[in-house]
């Protein structure tokens, strides 16, 4: 064969290989997605997570479940007995069947390390599980758990990985030997701090994705983020707005048709968590002090430019059992300066109070590389100083905040409530786990006991009436010790550009719905 033939062999087999650059959609992320275990947490991304492996019932926009991997289910007359039929024909992406044994296998796994998941009530729920038939699966709990199906809908864990790939050690971090689910896209390759690449999953009993190839960018900057969409490195934002400068993202949106850009509706509560256990911030007069004196309004103008909500209450009033008629704790320095005065709080020469010879000085931790964060802490930052409280500000990785969020090491700290369908009431149960930043903040609380069992009683109540008056004494005791900061109600944004159709929000912020997208040049076709 000749050299020029050969050439035209290999560009022939090149094209051939390679999906058309049409084909591929591009997206970024601040790190690798991780080994993607579907039973394990950080550095597992929860948006890829669910790009992988799939529930047995699936949460709505609404509110509502809709089947998925199971197509009908029953709930006992007592609440505690849960048959799922499950849904025919599906394989997980290596071929191997999705059956009851398949469920049951997960359910094992999981519950083989159920301490890892104490965050999660119904893990502690669980009694037992069943095979019932070949596509029937029985889930038994110990009591009636009232967000039982909200939670088997979850990003993670109770997701299916192939017992294929299970090891000897099921799905622990040393047991599971790839990544390989029954959802619309595979992991086919990693570059660690470069990228991830995903293929469509080819049997997927879902339907062909609209894209072969999922790239995820590793761009940990929000502003090199912005400009890798306005230079076409990348074709997608999407996420919490902090994913770009809100500034960038209002700039996108004006040039369209080069761009389109959306923000969703209210999903979650951004907040700071103020820690009850340690000093300043055990002082309830310090606790409430640093509520009246943050100007929300300004601060959701300046920084976030109105694409964010003011939030007055950890939840919205839209959060099921949530509109209390509480009454916020309103800007008003100058009662924030008189809290700390009765508190015994004495300003200094230097501008910052102290008393007992203790500066009265805070610590606010955030994530570095999280340009929102950073914009949003300073404001705090100078907010509190007009009242006489000092902050410093400590940016670090997310790995690192993480870690501070379960061993305690904060003043204050950012969070957010995790939006449906976990709000209220999982993350109401995760409060109760030493390992989230709400059980170290709330710990000095002196009835905290008190506010765990009432979330216990809350989550096992059958009558509706009975919840909502549960729900509602945890809440208020929240609100008036004054353990959070509320700032604003997070919202997902989306930019993608023109080559890019069918972009739309997810049900949650955690799962992005890139099966549903396509290239713009297809759409006439659909």
């Amino acid at each position: 064969m000749s050299k020029l033939a050969s050439l035209a062999v290999a560009v022939f087999l090149a094209f051939a290989v390679a999906p058309a650059a049409s084909q591929t959609l591009t997206y970024s992320w601040p790190t690798n997605v991780g080994p993607l275990n579907p039973h394990l947490y950080a550095p597992n991304q929860m948006f890829a997570q669910a790009s992988v492996y799939e529930p047995l019932v699936k949460y709505r926009a609404d509110g509502t479940i809709a089947p998925w991997l199971a197509t009908a289910w029953t709930v006992s007359a007592d609440g505690r007995t849960y048959d799922f039929t499950l849904r025919p024909g599906v394989t997980f992406s290596d071929g191997t069947p999705f059956d009851a044994a398949a469920v049951k296998a997960n359910f094992d796994a999981i519950l083989a390390n159920r301490a890892r998941h104490d965050w999660l009530d119904l893990t502690r729920q669980i009694d037992r599980t069943e095979i019932a038939g070949p596509l029937a699966f029985r889930l038994v709990l110990k009591h009636p758990h009232d967000p039982t199906l909200r939670e088997l809908a979850l990003p993670r864990p109770f997701r299916f990985v192939s017992p294929a790939a299970m090891g000897e050690g099921g799905t622990t971090a040393a047991g599971l030997k790839a990544p390989v689910g029954t959802g619309p896209w595979r992991l086919v390759a990693t570059r660690l701090g470069v990228s991830d690449t995903f293929a469509a999953n080819p049997s997927y009993w879902g339907g062909k994705p609209g894209f072969e190839r999922l790239v995820v960018k590793v761009i940990p900057d929000p502003n090199t983020r912005a400009i890798a969409l306005q230079t076409g490195e990348i074709d997608l934002v999407y996420g919490a707005a902090g994913q770009i400068p809100s500034e960038a993202f209002l700039r996108l949106r004006a040039q369209a048709p080069a761009f389109s850009a959306a923000v969703s509706t209210p999903l979650a509560t951004r907040v700071l968590a103020l820690n009850s256990a340690r000093s300043p911030t055990d002082d309830p007069a310090v606790r409430l002090a640093i509520n009246r004196a943050v100007d929300k309004d300004t601060l959701v103008r300046t920084v976030l430019d109105g694409i964010e909500p003011r939030a007055d209450f950890l939840f919205a009033p839209s959060v099921p059992d949530a509109d209390l008629g509480l009454a916020p704790h309103g800007f008003d320095p100058a009662a924030a300066e008189t809290l700390l005065d009765a508190a015994g709080w004495v300003q200094q020469a230097d501008g910052v109070r102290a008393k007992g010879g203790r500066a009265l000085a805070v610590e606010l931790d955030f994530v570095g590389t999280n340009a929102q964060q950073k914009a949003i802490a300073e404001v705090i930052q100078a907010d509190l100083a007009r009242i006489g409280i000092a902050v410093r500000l400590v940016g670090e990785e997310e790995s690192a905040i993480l870690a501070r969020q379960k061993d305690g090491r904060f003043g204050l700290i950012f969070g957010e409530t995790w939006g449906p369908p976990y709000d209220p009431a999982s993350f109401l149960s995760a409060m109760r786990a030493p390992s989230h930043a709400d059980y170290q903040a709330q710990k000095g609380l002196p009835d905290k006991a008190g506010i765990d069992a009432a979330i216990t009683a809350a989550l096992a109540a059958t009558d509706p009436a009975e919840r909502k008056r549960l729900t509602a004494k945890v809440l208020t005791a929240l609100h008036e010790t004054a353990v959070y900061l509320p700032i604003s109600h997070a919202v997902a944004i989306e930019v993608h550009r023109s080559t890019v159709a069918g972009v739309a929000f997810g049900a949650t912020l955690n799962e992005i719905p890139f099966a549903g997208m396509h290239p713009a040049s297809a759409t006439a076709g659909r």
